[in-house]
């Protein structure tokens, strides 16, 4: 306690774990295609209408009023066509909106799943069927799922970081909690509103003794610790805090020049740009550099303004777009130009869609709702097979009509990437054995290189 690192708390600080699934025989069930995931979140749920599935048929019934026991009555102007141009882009001729031309430019190393659903149309549930599988804040997060089957390449850093602009995420730590899993394999999560980096990773520098000192004191208290741990049976709350004060202690050395991104040269600052978000992205590509298993990067644009664009739809979401896409293709890019895209799954999507139809009257400000029975997730790297559109949603991008993909099959398709089987990786918690894709979900096969 006397080692000087303050607010560095057990839900701050991951060590590096042998890993209780490599004793369960979970790791290395298959042949890796990725080491790692950078996951970008949009908050709020992007409109898949107006972004990779373009739909013109929607200008036919343009202000027609949706029926169907699928379609909520519209409380505005009917069905709402997007206003946006799509081209096709690449050498696979995937359309992209106008809104994304920085994607559209990498979107040969993408896969966009136009077939994605989920199970209910509110932020707070779809949030957490997104992130762990279930739609109550009750299990770990995909990020503690995976530390906890694969453990960290870092011993100098945490394994699972989360990169937030703002303390309003909506529904907050439940996102990225290990919940019963044990401690040790909690989230890193980090305020990215100021960027300098002692205030990204405050108190964790010493400012009277140096390392020598430290070990000895960390030496005896890890003793001590050891001993009240052996007394009670093996605790594993005990467990995750020993292993958080080790990492720490050993983040001094590394994690102050890993999470300064003043050491990025300028042209490649430039290359992401300077949005809050941006700068979140350079970080997380800086985070799998030096061997961070799982990174989510929440997005919020400059104005705090999440994708839930429920009035003036159209120009929110170019805002958006403009915030978000060259961030976005600048990771992959870059991921790419360092050869780590290879074995790096990104995934870039929110909780849900948007309806294609308008929510409230004034058609000038015309929003679109929340929308769970279709939407649009793009992947990259990792061994995703790039260039290939999978799934597709009926003409008026309102139901998955074809090859459907729920998260739970989403889920269990990262870990097959990862290397592991996704009915497999178990935990056994209060008489059951739990996993992250509940009792169903299944590999997407066909988005995988062969």
């Amino acid at each position: 306690m006397g080692a000087g690192f303050g607010m560095l708390g057990l839900a701050a600080m991951l060590g590096k774990t042998a890993s209780l699934a490599a004793e369960t025989g979970v790791k290395g069930q298959f042949k890796a295609r990725a080491k790692r995931v950078i996951f970008l979140f949009m908050n709020g749920g992007p409109s898949h209408l107006d972004t990779f599935d373009p739909k013109p048929a929607l200008k036919r019934v343009e202000g027609q009023q949706p029926s169907g026991e699928l379609y909520k009555k519209s409380k505005g102007a009917g069905f709402m066509p997007s206003p946006l141009r799509f081209d096709r882009h690449g050498r696979s001729g995937i359309e992209v909106s106008e809104s994304l031309p920085h994607l559209a430019q990498v979107i040969d190393e993408c896969c966009v799943i136009r077939s994605m659903r989920t199970d209910v149309p509110n932020h707070e549930p779809a949030l957490l069927m997104m992130h762990t599988g279930n739609v109550q804040p009750i299990r770990p997060s995909m990020g503690s799922w995976l530390q906890y089957g694969l453990g960290t390449e870092n011993s100098n850093l945490p394994g699972y970081v989360v990169l937030r602009p703002t303390s309003q995420i909506v529904v907050g730590p439940a996102l990225w909690s290990n919940s019963f899993l044990p401690a040790e394999f909690q989230a890193t999560s980090v305020l990215t509103s100021n960027m300098k980096v002692d205030k990204l990773l405050a108190n964790i520098r010493n400012p009277k003794l140096g390392m020598a000192e430290q070990r000895e004191q960390l030496d005896l208290l890890q003793s001590l610790n050891r001993n009240h741990q052996e007394e009670r049976g093996g605790d594993l709350e005990l467990e995750g805090q020993i292993k958080t004060m080790e990492t720490a202690f050993h983040m001094q050395r590394e994690a102050m020049d890993t999470f300064d991104i003043g050491r990025e040269p300028e042209s490649i600052r430039k290359l992401y740009g300077d949005s809050p978000f941006a700068r979140s992205c350079l970080l997380a590509r800086r985070l799998a550099e030096a061997g961070v298993r799982f990174t989510t990067v929440y997005y919020v644009n400059s104005g705090n303004q999440p994708w839930d664009t429920h009035t003036d739809h159209d120009e929110g979401h170019r805002k958006l777009c403009a915030d978000a896409d060259r961030a976005s293709a600048a990771l992959i890019s870059d991921l790419k130009a360092r050869g780590l895209l290879e074995d790096t799954l990104v995934v870039w999507g929110g909780e849900f869609g948007r309806t294609p139809y308008a929510e409230n009257q004034k058609e000038k400000k015309a929003g679109r709702d929340h929308h769970h029975t279709a939407f649009s997730t793009l992947l990259a790297g990792g061994g995703i097979r790039g260039g290939t559109v999978y799934g597709a949603s009926d003409e008026f991008g309102m139901v998955a009509a074809e090859n459907p993909v729920h998260v739970h099959d989403l889920h269990a398709t990262m870990l097959h990437l990862l290397g592991l089987d996704h009915e497999r990786l178990t935990y056994r918690y209060a008489g059951r054995d739990f996993r992250l894709t509940d009792i169903s979900g299944r590999v997407v096969r066909d988005i995988i290189k062969a």
